[in-house]
């Protein structure tokens, strides 16, 4: 058992509190009296909203589907560093960092270049199939085409793209 108020696994289970929500890109949650951690966080979304844009327009992905990865992947946490070992805002893998040119994974503008390229790949290898492309992006495309095109059976992943979804549809909204 490993107890942290810094989930690093999506098999995590919430005993205490209740679980952080990501804010919607560009949104403020600033109080009265200062600045309170939703703030903080919500600051680092506004801080990446000029780069996700212009990266989301480079490679002809919607904004609010990078914002929604990067929310579930490293809340926005540019050093995040995943067990098995992803790197960055989007989490690459290093082979992956590696495949799209990526020399600093925890450089912001390179890490988010590689995951939209990636990303950009995955969603013309599943014909544009935003399930199957997020699937893949959590648990690699092998693992997708392995299972007949279908998300895989695995338990994070079955949780990862309703909530990268769910992330997207709420961002569209408010954007």
């Amino acid at each position: 058992m490993s107890l942290s108020n810094v989930p690093t696994d999506a098999r995590f289970t919430l005993l205490v509190g209740a679980p952080e929500r990501p804010l919607a890109p560009g949104r403020s949650s600033v109080g009265r009296r200062g600045t309170s951690d939703s703030a903080k966080a919500n600051t680092r979304v506004v801080v990446y909203d000029t780069i996700v844009d212009e990266v989301s327009r480079s490679y002809g992905l919607e904004s609010a589907l990078l914002h929604a990865v990067i929310s579930v992947e490293s809340r926005y946490n540019p050093k995040a560093v995943s067990k098995k070992g992803a790197m960055g805002l989007m989490q690459l893998m290093p082979d992956t960092a590696k495949r799209y040119g990526v020399s600093d994974a925890f450089d912001p503008r390179q890490n988010l270049v590689g995951g939209a390229q990636y990303l950009r790949d995955l969603l013309r290898m599943f014909d544009n199939n935003v399930n199957l492309a997020l699937a893949a992006y959590n648990a690699g495309e092998n693992a997708v085409m392995r299972h007949g095109n279908r998300i895989p059976p695995y338990g994070e992943t079955q949780r990862y793209v309703p909530l990268v979804l769910d992330l997207y549809k709420r961002f569209q909204i408010d954007s």
